[in-house]
């Protein structure tokens, strides 16, 4: 079974607010996951959590609160795969919330064939690697353990050969990091 993981804690400071507080974007990224076919999924809050919380309302999707979410997205990465570790999925899929142009045909092909415990891949956008990333369950603690500051896994990735599956004919995957003007 693989699950969805959607980091959205941080304080989104050139956006002016946090990301998981713009427009309908957390609602959206937990419909992208589940209707790309991960079975849970699981919100990883920080700034600002409690207005982000009451979004999650009728959505289906669990919360999380990374305390530490000011160290980055590595943060909050490591409280996602923590609390993925207390359930019985084999992998998760790890998106970001400010990615408005992934939808659920990039997860699908994500999660084409199957992931089991020991599946590494990663979207990529025309050879550009990006987000969502599929993490199977044996990589976990690698990657808590290699996460520090923004980085979140792209060292432990890149070291361990990730899988790259080409998306770019799907979407951009570009993150908003400013609103539009």
């Amino acid at each position: 079974m693989t699950d969805g993981l959607l980091l959205a804690a941080g304080a989104g400071s050139r956006m002016g607010r946090p990301k998981a507080l713009v427009d309908d974007w957390l609602v959206r990224s937990i419909r992208v996951l589940t209707d790309g076919g991960c079975a849970r999924t699981t919100v990883v809050l920080g700034a600002r959590a409690e207005e982000a919380l009451r979004l999650l309302d009728g959505t289906g999707a669990t919360a999380v609160v990374a305390a530490d979410w000011e160290d980055g997205m590595s943060a909050s990465l490591r409280a996602g795969l923590t609390a993925a570790a207390g359930t019985d999925a084999d992998a998760v899929v790890v998106t970001l919330v400010d990615l408005p142009d992934v939808g659920a045909d990039v997860v699908r092909r994500l999660l084409d064939p199957a992931p089991d415990a020991g599946t590494l891949r990663r979207a990529a956008y025309d050879g550009r690697p990006g987000h969502p990333v599929v993490l199977g369950r044996d990589h976990w603690a690698g990657v808590v353990a290699e996460t520090d500051g923004d980085r979140g896994a792209r060292g432990y990735l890149a070291a361990h050969q990730a899988e790259v599956v080409e998306c770019g004919d799907l979407a951009t995957g570009r993150d908003v990091d400013v609103p539009n003007r």
